[in-house]
């Protein structure tokens, strides 16, 4: 059974949207006039706080910092509404996406929860894609306790994504920009930083595709830079409070009122438990919040954010002269890998390497270290375009004896072992890298142009064998269970996908999964896709 019937309708709708880019707008909106920022910084850790209390004595040593990987769903979700249940004082929460879905109304009602308590919530969201949820926005903003602001806001077509490009066509450069950091915080005492948006596919809560995907609980010594990187984007002069950028005229008390109505149980049911072990042999975060200890990884860690300034595509430089953005995710990533000696393994949904990737590739290859990279096969990939640009360079890449997987949504689908992620899976969402089996990154960052240029990330860089090793098993699970290894055939420059079903090797010479008429768009489209846009 495929994933999905087709990718015609992602084509369609992105043929009208570049349609609708380049010969529908009729002029040019602008933003609101300047407004009073007030600005606010993170409150740092308290002790008398029940979080506090419970990460002050769970941290052995002032300067490590406590992990645990969130391969599940269901536990990723869980950690998240767990820490807003307890939070005492503060909760700062900035996503790419929290989706007008069951689950992106349940964890709003639990922010709204806790500012009921007095706890203070922070909401920063990407503007990208909050069209037709702008009710729901502000009614959550009419909470006392809850401050909700905008990153690159779009002035007008709030309704549709259509219509928003359509009103920004001569300020496209600015509105192509975005923020994509995920990263959440609790009373300045622990965190859930990764790859995962806030909806249902991202959490195993739906029967359809749902995302393997990737977060991590953090603790310690590392949560005081997270929220100095929040505060940075919080406090940005490109962030507006979404009063100033939609119009109500309904009262405080009403919008209020909407709240109650549109994240009510009749439209919001509870998310289900999650099970008794993850498939890492963990139990829910709960257990140690309702323990008083945490069972985490402690070890030495870095954290990186990608400056707000991006939005204008300002580059660091000296005396006008361009240099290295040391403190962006994709610097230190990159030069971890180039630090490697043996290996890295490298999982992104959306890989186009491009010319700088593949120099970095060529540089480690010809050290004698070992290249393996974990994406999507067309099949499973939600942005087909991009594949388009990744096929670019899949045979540079084996050229320099990288090994590719690309994963299968059928082979998924069929494996019991993965079937431990939810009950319903087919595309990867993680991002992460490996090197040397000791270094870990994991964050929001994809290896391709979007990422390097055009939007802001976030990346922790995990200074640990152990939870390497973890991460090189989920992805061994991957490799064996769910994709196809990429390879030429034997003697030539063309492109086989491999797996083995029952001890049995099975061979395809075109994209898996996919249909005839998937492939055509692919080639139809594939001479339009300007590599930076994808």
């Amino acid at each position: 059974m495929r994933l999905r019937p087709s990718l015609w309708p992602h084509w369609v709708r992105l043929g009208l949207a570049w349609m609708a880019v380049l010969f529908l707008a009729s002029g040019c909106a602008m933003l609101p006039p300047e407004f009073e920022r007030t600005p606010s910084k993170a409150v740092p850790l308290d002790p008398n706080t029940t979080l506090g209390r419970i990460a002050k004595s769970s941290q052995p040593d002032p300067d490590l910092s406590g992990f645990r990987l969130m391969p599940g769903g269901d536990f990723a979700l869980n950690t998240r509404l767990e820490l807003a249940r307890r939070a005492e004082r503060t909760l700062d929460v900035q996503y790419y996406q929290i989706h007008d879905d069951e689950t992106g109304r349940y964890l709003m009602r639990a922010l709204r929860d806790a500012a009921l308590r007095g706890v203070r919530v922070r909401v920063l969201m990407d503007d990208l894609y909050t069209s037709g949820e702008d009710e729901l926005l502000l009614a959550l903003a009419a909470t006392p306790n809850v401050e909700l602001r905008l990153f690159n806001p779009f002035p007008a077509g709030r309704g549709s994504m259509l219509g928003r490009f359509s009103a920004s066509l001569f300020d496209f450069t600015r509105v192509n920009r975005r923020m994509h950091n995920k990263l959440f915080i609790a009373d300045g005492a622990m965190a859930v930083a990764g790859g995962r948006n806030i909806g249902n596919e991202y959490f195993t809560q739906t029967a359809g595709a749902n995302f393997i995907d990737l977060d991590t609980f953090v603790a310690g010594a590392l949560v005081p830079r997270l929220a100095s990187l929040f505060d940075q984007y919080w406090n940005s002069e490109y962030v507006r409070p979404i009063e100033t950028v939609v119009a109500s005229g309904a009262p405080r008390e009403e919008r209020q009122r909407r709240f109650e109505e549109l994240t009510g149980p009749r439209t919001t049911p509870a998310p289900r438990p999650p099970a008794p072990n993850d498939v890492l042999g963990y139990s829910p975060m709960v257990e140690d919040l309702k323990a008083g200890k945490l069972d985490l990884i402690w070890t030495r860690a870095e954290a990186y954010a990608d400056a707000p300034e991006r939005v204008i595509g300002k580059q660091v430089s000296y005396g006008g002269i361009p240099l290295l953005d040391v403190d962006s995710v994709r610097y230190n990533v990159i030069e971890q890998i180039r630090r490697g000696r043996s290996d890295v393994t490298i999982v992104s949904p959306y890989l186009i390497p491009g010319k700088g990737g593949l120099d970095a590739m060529r540089e480690v290859h010809g050290r004698g270290m070992k290249i393996s990279v974990v994406t999507n096969s067309l099949a499973a990939t939600d942005e087909p375009m991009v594949h388009t640009g990744y096929r670019r360079y899949r045979k540079d890449m084996l050229k320099l004896g990288a090994e590719i997987y690309e994963l299968s949504s059928q082979r998924t689908r069929r494996s019991v072992r993965l079937g431990l992620f939810g009950t319903q899976i087919g595309r990867l969402h993680a991002k992460s890298a490996v090197i040397d089996g000791r270094t870990l990154f994991v964050g929001s960052m994809n290896f391709d142009p979007r990422s390097d240029i055009h939007n802001t990330e976030i990346g922790l860089i995990i200074f640990s064998r152990e939870m390497a090793q973890q991460v090189l098993k989920l992805i061994e699970v991957l490799k064996q269970q769910g994709a196809y290894k990429v390879r030429f055939a034997p003697g030539t420059e063309r492109i086989e996908w491999v797996s083995e079903e029952g001890g049995v090797e099975q061979v395809l010479t075109s994209e898996p999964d996919s249909t005839f008429w998937d492939r055509m768009m692919l080639e139809i489209l594939a001479p339009l896709a300007p590599e930076s846009l994808l």
